[in-house]
């Protein structure tokens, strides 16, 4: 093969490769993509928790994102499920609604989002077991979620996926956008 061949190949490559890059960005990922990923991760989560022998179950009923309100930097998201404590041969079911705010921060060496910084900002717990001061109870829930949501991201790129596969090799950082969060190149 000439060189002159060889030169042209190889700007075609980098043509296409180029071009394909500039067709992907900036990715995005809808607040429906990520409520899906997140009661995935939290069933998980939970099967994980109950095969070791923890007597806490978690459940979530209902998980709403809301990515951007107000045109700001956040994620504010509305948790409903159980808290049950399996003691005793029998189930202590508490239900509780959370309402947190934080930020969507990206983790380039793990490709996932996680959602940093929380802030409480409504909660409601009821369980026909426990009457009195709900204060306590509710800063131990948030506690627990604020941990685990800290360590378990709401999203992971998907590497089986080409799209997402080429934007986990690259220096990538996420921008919030009302309704998505969008992979943008970092700078």
């Amino acid at each position: 093969m000439t060189q002159r061949r060889l030169t042209g190949l190889l700007l075609l490559a980098i043509t296409v490769l180029i071009s394909g890059c500039a067709s992907l960005s900036p990715y995005s990922v809808s607040e429906a993509q990520i409520e899906r990923h997140l009661q995935d991760a939290v069933a998980d989560f939970d099967r994980q928790q109950l095969n070791s022998g923890s007597p806490l179950s978690l459940s979530l009923s209902d998980a709403d994102i809301t990515l951007g309100p107000d045109g700001r930097d956040v994620a504010v998201i509305d948790l409903r499920g159980q808290v049950a404590l399996n003691a005793l041969m029998t189930k202590l079911p508490v239900d509780i609604a959370l309402k947190l705010e934080g930020a969507p921060v990206y983790d380039s060496e793990e490709k996932a989002v996680y959602i940093r910084r929380l802030n409480l900002l409504e909660s409601s717990i009821e369980s026909p077991f426990f009457k009195g001061d709900l204060a306590p109870v509710t800063d131990s829930v948030m506690r627990v979620v604020a941990q685990m949501l800290e360590t378990m991201p709401v999203y992971r790129l998907d590497d089986s996926d080409m799209k997402q596969r080429m934007f986990g090799m690259v220096p990538m950082d996420i921008r919030v956008a009302p309704g998505r969060l969008e992979f943008v190149m970092d700078e």
